[in-house]
């Protein structure tokens, strides 16, 4: 999928969605470096709103990570090279990418080596989880390190590219679970990362799929995928009679996580994706202990982004109907604005340049 931009001569900078306090939300002319040796050059396609950029707009931080600085938003993307990387490793110029944000960082702290999400140096695009920041890649033009690129396969177009590193969050949630086929499952909380839970279970062969939340919009959403039942959060019984072999928590909110305990069966899992606020957290974990629940914590993912790549490719993960909105770059405010409203939106997208704009 080749882009429009000219490989040689690219621009010096290029207008970049920058946020510079709580509320305070601008396009920036950003300047281009000169890519490093391993990096490669790409325009920016499309890009999807995530909490984390909410976050940083609406209240100046994302959990502890408080902006000290302004910081280009944006880790959810996909686009095409424009410039393959000097030392010739990674795509060639012209391939349509994914990206995977993660950088995992070096340290004496001992983590599993097969695990490196948990390394606790790592740093993320569009964070601010360290000084200097990190910047994203909500762009018109990005320097990336090969490592973090993943080549799309024929057919996979890049405004449905831009769901996979969420997408990778969902699937590597449901992993921690185990093998879920033949088994029943609750999902909590059907916001993105909820909805993509869903799919990710149907796609699984979880054998009956039950979604939850507060609003009918994000419900739809979780019929859309692959659930088979839906529940209003408020339904504390409807929920509790689930019994669920498997529950993945993904509201972020103490209410979701007493949920997620009480709808689980006697013996059955629970994994906790939704990021709740630092400090102690009100849940009846007295339930978790007498019914030996397994509560299991899953943060962002590893190389699970490729089995998406590849699910998406031979279309056996539905995830499409998540896709809500779209806007340019231009209506980014609006757009934000859009995205905050989970009684009507799913994910929100932004485009950017000339596949973006299609």
């Amino acid at each position: 999928m080749a882009s429009a931009a000219i490989t040689e001569n690219l621009p010096v900078s290029g207008p970049a969605l920058v946020a510079h306090a709580a509320g305070d939300l601008r396009i920036d002319e950003v300047p281009l470096p000169q890519p490093a040796e391993d990096e490669a050059v790409v325009e920016v396609a499309f890009g999807g709103i995530c909490g984390s950029d909410l976050h940083y707009w609406l209240h100046g931080a994302a959990g502890e990570s408080i902006l000290k600085a302004p910081l280009v938003l944006g880790h959810e993307i996909s686009g095409t090279v424009v410039r393959a990387a000097a030392n010739g490793a990674g795509p060639v110029t012209g391939t349509a990418v994914a990206v995977h944000p993660a950088t995992p960082g070096p340290g004496a702290a001992r983590y599993p080596a097969d695990r490196p999400n948990l390394s606790p140096g790592c740093t993320y695009l569009g964070s601010a989880a360290r000084f200097p920041h990190t910047d994203g890649a909500f762009s018109r033009y990005v320097n990336l390190p090969t490592r973090m690129l993943r080549a799309l396969p024929d057919g996979l177009d890049l405004r449905t590219a831009a769901l996979i590193e969420p997408a990778s969050v969902a699937w590597h949630a449901v992993s921690r679970a185990g093998d879920v086929r033949g088994k029943t499952a609750l999902v909590i909380g059907s916001g993105p990362i909820g909805a993509f839970a869903v799919a990710v279970l149907k796609r699984a062969g979880a054998a009956r799929i039950t979604a939850v939340d507060l609003h009918p919009k994000p419900l739809d959403i979780a019929r859309a995928v692959g659930a088979d039942e839906v529940i209003n959060a408020a339904d504390t019984a409807a929920i509790a009679a689930v019994e669920a072999d498997v529950v993945i928590e993904s509201s972020g909110n103490h209410h979701g996580l007493a949920s997620a305990i009480s709808g689980a069966v006697r013996g059955g899992t629970v994994v906790m994706v939704g990021l709740l606020p630092t400090g102690a957290q009100p849940v009846p974990i007295s339930l978790a202990i007498t019914r030996e629940l397994d509560l299991k914590g899953s943060f962002r993912f590893n190389d699970e982004i490729d089995q998406v790549i590849d699910a998406l490719a031979d279309g056996s993960l539905h995830i499409g109907p998540v896709i809500t909105h779209q806007f340019p770059l231009a209506d980014a405010l609006h757009a934000f604005e859009v995205a905050k409203d989970s009684t009507s939106s799913g994910k929100v997208l932004l485009s950017f340049g000339a596949e973006g704009s299609s």
